[in-house]
This record gives structure tokens, sequence and C-alpha cells, in this order.
């Protein structure tokens, strides 16, 4: 530690680390908080930009003072610029169960969508191994893959058929659909059999069968009766969506 360093409270590093409980703060001064993060906005140090990061992890009151000083985080994030941020944001993304939307909308605006789908990927097989209670992020996740046609995501996205939450396992197959990978086949069959599957979840794997051209060799008899409007069963066995 230097002579500064006394004065000023500790290295950057230390300093950032330390500013975190007046960031997270919920209740008091909200002047305490907004304070702390102008500080950590102009350290320009990857710890600084982590600290920062917990903001998005808390809501405030009111809204409006909340979206505020989040957009206001959002933006001295950004301006750490690639080299410094995007690091720690993958971290976070890695690592955190909540404001994975923040931290996909920093990097789309700080990499490629090649980099930002890589970090999907990376976070979900991540998730699709380790157990989580809130499936918000599995959900903000595979929304945003939905319509990418990058190869490395049908197989990371099949284990999610099998997740406890409904919204994970539709938003699955709504990411599943444009792929026609063969290996998800089967997984899809056995959701849309099980006794145990939700109706809506139902809907969307004959929707996702539909859109993969997938058949239903070998299920034939368990699927007919499962058939709702818009969807039939063609001569090739092949689930159709009617006009």
């Amino acid at each position: 530690m230097g002579l500064l360093d006394i004065f000023t409270g500790g290295s950057g590093p230390e300093k950032a680390l330390k500013l975190k409980p007046k960031v997270t703060q919920k209740y008091g001064d909200p002047a305490t908080r907004q304070k702390a993060i102008q500080q950590l906005g102009e350290m320009k140090v990857p710890e600084a930009v982590s600290v920062l990061l917990s903001r998005f992890t808390l809501t405030v009151d009111p809204l409006t003072t909340d979206a505020d000083e989040k957009e206001h985080t959002f933006e001295l994030v950004k301006s750490f610029g690639k080299d410094v941020a995007v690091p720690p944001i993958l971290e976070f993304l890695r690592t955190s169960e909540q404001a994975a939307s923040w931290a996909l909308r920093l990097l789309g605006e700080l990499t490629s969508e090649e980099e930002t789908i890589t970090a999907c990927v990376s976070a979900l097989q991540h998730l699709s191994a380790h157990y989580t209670r809130n499936p918000e992020k599995k959900v903000v996740l595979l929304h945003h893959v939905a319509g990418s046609q990058d190869p490395r995501i049908p197989p990371t996205v099949v284990p999610f058929l099998e997740d406890m939450s409904d919204d994970v396992k539709i938003a699955a197959l709504k990411a599943l659909g444009v792929f026609k990978y063969e290996p998800a086949r089967e997984p899809m069959l056995k959701l849309l059999t099980a006794d145990e599957t939700a109706r809506r979840v139902q809907t969307s794997v004959l929707s996702a069968l539909a859109e993969g051209g997938f058949s239903v060799e070998g299920y034939r008899e368990k699927v007919e009766p499962l058939l709702v409007e818009p969807y039939a069963l063609g001569n090739d066995q092949r689930i159709q969506r009617r006009a």
C-alpha cells in the first residue's frame, strides 16, 4: 500500500470491494448508494465492475429511482470497455442467479453476438450441472439463444427438457424448434407423453416437433390422444400444423 492509499482507503481493488455494502444497501439514504456507484465508475479496475454488477441484484423503492440507478450503473460498466468489463461480466453471468438479463445486455453492447452466444452456452452448461432454485436465469438464457442457428445450442439445451420448471421446459422447446436436431426427438416425445406433463408444455412440444419435422414413430398411440388444434398427424407420422 502506498502513501496515497492511506488517505484514499486502500488500493483501487480494495476500495472497490469496501464499497459493495453501500452499493447493495436497499434501505437508508439513496444518496449514499448513488455516491458509491459513482465512485466505482471512476476506478476503472475489474473489481469495480464486479461490485457495480451487484447493484443489478436488488430492487429499491421507489421503482423510478431503481430504474434510474440501474441505467446509470449500466452506462458506467459499459464505459470500462471490453477488456476491463467483460471478464467480470462473464463471471457474474456464470455465478449469479440474478440479473442475467442485465449481464446479457452489457455483453451485447461490448462483444459480438457470437461471443454473447458463447457466454450463454457456457452459463447453460454450468446450470445443467448445478442445482439452482430460481428458474428465471435459465429462462432468460434460453430465450436469448432462441432463434440462433449456432450448432452448440441443441446439445446444450436438451437437458433442460427434464427441468423441474415448466417455464424452463417451454423456453428450451422454443430454442430447439428451429433445429432439426435428431437427438432431441426422443426426449421431446417422452416429455409429451409423460403423465405429469402439463398441457401448456405438451402444446409447446407439439409446436417444436412440428417445426423440427420429427416423426412420432414408436409413440403414435400415445401421441394421437394428445393432439390439439392446430396440430395433426400426417400419413408420414410427422406432426403438422394446420393453416
